[in-house]
């Protein structure tokens, strides 16, 4: 389809070679086919979820897999790698939405962001490897539910409070089997999980922390991060508006087309089909700003929406390497207060069996103490390799996005300007006498061509007039705001434009006119017609005469 009959396609970035990303190396898994499910009073939306790589042997199929996952299935991995990976940059889910979910139109809105959140897990450098992404992508439904319902998945629910965050990584769960062999399940957890809440927070709000020689790299990220975020929100603000207003636009334009069409249809000379051209041809620009507008928002806005989401993800895995600290932090002091307990213990007589369980428990505190130690220093590296892997990618993401952005523009002015620029020549063919009256037919001009090749007149020649006989109507009773009509009786005939003139005024009465022109065709330049040789006689109806003016007459004349 072509716009305006420029020559320009519908949607000229189609046909633009699409830039790769990173996850388009995922291209393999798709999320697809949304249904909808109800439970009793609860409904749900499971989504298809297939794994087939491309290169792989079409007789084998261990390699493909196809589950069906729900939101809150993909809530669950999230949160999963969030714990896995501790300081990774875990890509961003869609938020919850409670309010219009079952929408066919938010459905596939979420599915591709769903789609694009595995792509990009599974591309991503520290996830490889990861136990819940496989089992979300290949385990089947009795395994992958065993696989949430299972201890660990409870814990996880659980880490919500500050340093239960690393109760899934093998510094602490050495910890957590011992409490777990002495005492139920259910309460040591719950038991254990709030000391090292109360612990931890007590730790925070003392700002006793353990001190790195990375802590004032990470003061910098942090510094920066908040920056970015606080200009990139300012962007996004000021994109999300230039959309709104292009959009207004849109609408401005086809109610302006829609006016000039109105006033091109209340003319009947050529001025008024070129009006009628402008509002078809703003008409075209009001369809091409309204396409121009969807393609900002989904080439500018949404990636700038998503570098803010991005952007949060980093201040998440800045939160886990504080959360790490905090924990290792929070172990250091428990070893020094068993450390000062057991000097204690020792020196008193007869608490030798005290002293020696609170010497086991010393040991255990200083297990947990390196095994918090070297978490802490494994996340505060994987957070400095992400955030040096998040300023590559952003920064290569905002060129290349700036640059579309550019080229779109350039693009979309372009037309505008072709359509406009064709619009030219119809206008132009519109000529005026010296007293401002339209030369020109309008019949002759709609007949023309953009290019003013199928146009019977020229432009600035006079058209042909058709006398009105006596005892006929005139040709147009209302009035002509732009065109003269030549009267001409059987009866009578104008020898010159003095009597013409003399003759004109001497009638009186509502219906008589003065003249503004006496005789249009000395000023145009064309020989008026040969009417029968008859004067106006002294019996001239004066309604005959429907000579219009485009100025009030001269009462001093």
């Amino acid at each position: 389809m072509m716009i305006g009959g420029t020559g320009f396609p519908q949607n000229p970035q189609a046909a633009m070679a699409r830039r790769p990303k990173p996850e388009d190396a995922a291209s393999h898994i798709t999320v697809s086919d949304p249904v909808q499910h109800s439970e009793g009073v609860n409904k749900y939306t499971s989504y298809r979820v297939d794994v087939r790589p491309p290169n792989s042997d079409m007789t084998t199929t261990q390699v493909f897999s196809a589950v069906l996952r729900r939101y809150s299935d993909f809530l669950w991995l999230y949160e999963k790698l969030q714990m896995e990976r501790a300081g990774a940059i875990v890509p961003p889910l869609p938020e919850k939405h409670p309010m219009g979910r079952f929408n066919p139109a938010f459905v596939e809105i979420r599915r591709r962001e769903l789609e694009r959140f595995l792509r990009r897990a599974a591309v991503h450098p520290e996830l490889q490897g990861c136990a819940s992404l496989d089992a979300f992508l290949q385990a089947d439904d009795v395994t992958f539910q065993a696989a949430k319902n299972s201890k660990g998945g409870q814990m996880m629910q659980q880490s919500g409070m500050m340093g239960m965050a690393n109760s899934m990584m093998g510094g602490n769960s050495n910890h957590h089997n011992m409490m777990m062999s002495s005492q139920p399940q259910s309460s040591p957890n719950k038991k254990e999980g709030f000391k090292r809440w109360f612990a931890e927070t007590k730790t925070s709000i003392s700002g006793d922390l353990v001190r790195s020689p990375d802590d004032e790299l990470f003061e910098e990220v942090q510094r920066y991060i908040h920056g970015l975020d606080t200009q990139m929100k300012n962007v996004s603000t000021q994109a999300s508006g230039l959309v709104r207003k292009g959009k207004e636009m849109a609408n401005g334009l086809f109610e302006f087309g829609l006016a000039f069409n109105l006033l091109g249809q209340s003319e009947a000379d050529a001025l008024g089909d070129a009006l009628c051209q402008l509002g078809e041809t703003a008409d075209r620009l009001s369809v091409l700003s309204a396409e121009h507008s969807d393609q900002e928002a989904a080439q500018f806005e949404d990636p700038l929406v998503d570098m803010i989401k991005m952007i949060h993800a980093v201040k998440l895995a800045l939160h886990k390497r504080h959360e790490k600290r905090l924990t290792y932090s929070t172990c250091l002091q428990e070893v020094e207060a068993k450390n000062t307990q057991l000097s204690k213990m020792r020196s008193q007589v007869g608490m030798e069996a005290k002293a020696y369980g609170l010497d086991m428990s010393l040991r255990r505190a200083q297990e947990n103490a390196e095994a918090a130690r070297d978490n802490f220093a494994t996340v505060s590296q994987r957070v400095l390799r992400e955030v040096d892997r998040f300023k590559r990618e952003t920064t290569e993401d905002m060129r290349l996005t700036v640059l579309e952005y550019i080229r779109m523009q350039v693009e979309y002015n372009k037309r505008m300007e072709l359509i406009w620029a064709n619009l030219i020549p119809q206008l132009e063919r519109v000529q005026l006498d010296p007293n401002a009256n339209v030369v020109g037919d309008a019949a002759a001009v709609a007949g023309q061509g953009p290019d003013g090749s199928h146009g019977p007149s020229v432009a600035g020649s006079a058209p042909q007039q058709q006398p009105i006989m006596q005892g006929q109507a005139p040709l147009s009773s209302g009035p002509q705001i732009h065109s003269q009509q030549m009267i001409i009786n059987n009866n009578n005939s104008v020898s010159n434009p003095q009597q013409g003139h003399m003759q004109t005024v001497a009638p009186t009465g509502p219906a008589a006119t003065i003249p503004n022109n006496p005789n249009p065709f000395l000023n145009s330049g064309t020989a008026p017609p040969q009417p029968p040789q008859h004067a106006y006689g002294g019996q001239q109806d004066p309604g005959m005469l429907s000579v219009q003016y485009r100025e009030p007459p001269n009462n001093g004349f």
